[in-house]
């Protein structure tokens, strides 16, 4: 491995550690100092933090310093990971962009969405994207600051409405499938939750907003994850622990940080191509009736399998091969 290689790796090992640890590093470490004659940091943290509180409602904090770190062009080289245009995103519109599928972590969107390691300013002039994750992710200290550092929102529809109605030129992403989605991904499935999922819809009628497909071609090939049976008790475990908590645990391995024969939690490099589909015009309709949801939905669910099938080939997938939308 040259040292090159050995940097990307770092990149992106500190990045998973980051996603999984670092909010409740920092919880522990502010509650630990209350103890210590550095309380006065946690004090001042949190009375800052209640004063702070709505920020992440209200467009967050973007940094673009932040977003334009050579860390993350590292990280793009590890796997490597491309942005793909299919058609302009005009800066005079707002945009929902429903990414697929969510994989373990997102490794493809947050590159795309959260960076500029793939060029979305230089791709989509104009345009300020943001990523919608899981609102009670924004109410662990410090994590918070990090992730609306890189232009993420909860996905709460007081964030997206604050978003839609604030001028044109914005780009909401939404992972449509979620955490359950999370459960389905393995190496060559081509799986996403979409059916039943029309919130995402809605929200782009009320706001006039027009709907864009992204898939992200190769996220679930990048960790390989211990999948348990329809039915058995450790699925429907699973599926608890997603309802309580609002993310399904799951078992996963990639490989390790110098050797990639060793099991660990570095991705495998396998390469990600995000494909930004063309837009689908949806009418304003602040009160949609669910004729109009469900047709828009049906329009959005073609367009996705239209993508699919059009970018399988270049991304090294058999002709054979369909998308399941479950």
């Amino acid at each position: 491995m040259s040292f090159r290689e050995q940097l990307q790796a770092l990149s992106v090992f500190q990045w998973v550690l980051t996603f999984l640890f670092f909010g409740i590093f920092f919880a522990s470490l502010l509650a630990y100092l209350l103890f210590t004659p550095y309380w006065s940091i946690t004090v001042l943290y949190f009375a800052w933090w209640i004063c702070d509180w709505e920020t992440p409602e209200r467009g967050g904090r973007r940094s673009d310093w932040m977003r334009r770190w050579k860390i993350w062009e590292l990280h793009r080289d590890y796997f490597p990971i491309k942005l793909v245009k299919t058609a302009e995103l005009p800066p005079t519109q707002n945009y929902i962009l429903g990414c697929h599928p969510h994989g373990i972590i997102c490794a493809g969107a947050f590159s795309a969405f959260c960076t500029e390691a793939t060029g979305f300013s230089r791709t989509f002039p104009g345009l300020h994207p943001s990523l919608a994750l899981l609102a009670g992710l924004f109410h662990l200290p410090v994590y918070r600051d990090y992730m609306m550092s890189s232009g993420m929102v909860p996905v709460s529809k007081r964030a997206l409405d604050y978003l839609l109605q604030a001028g044109p030129g914005h780009a909401v992403v939404i992972v449509v499938g979620g955490a359950a989605e999370s459960l389905d991904c393995a190496p060559g499935e081509q799986r996403v939750r979409l059916r039943g999922r029309r919130g995402f819809v809605r929200l782009a009628l009320q706001h006039g907003a027009d709907l864009v497909p992204v898939y992200s071609f190769g996220e679930n090939d990048i960790f390989r994850q211990l999948q348990f049976p329809e039915g058995s008790l450790a699925r429907r475990l699973q599926l608890w622990f997603k309802q309580l908590a609002g993310f399904a645990p799951c078992l996963f391995a990639g490989r390790g940080l110098f050797c990639s024969r060793s099991w660990g939690l570095l991705p495998l490099a396998s390469p990600i191509t995000v494909v930004v589909g063309k837009p689908l015009p949806v009418p304003c309709r602040p009160h949609p009736t669910e004729e109009e949801v469900d047709c828009h939905h049906a329009r959005y669910v073609a367009a996705l399998q239209q993508l699919f099938e059009a970018h399988k080939g270049r991304c090294g997938l058999p002709a054979s091969l369909h998308l399941t939308i479950t």
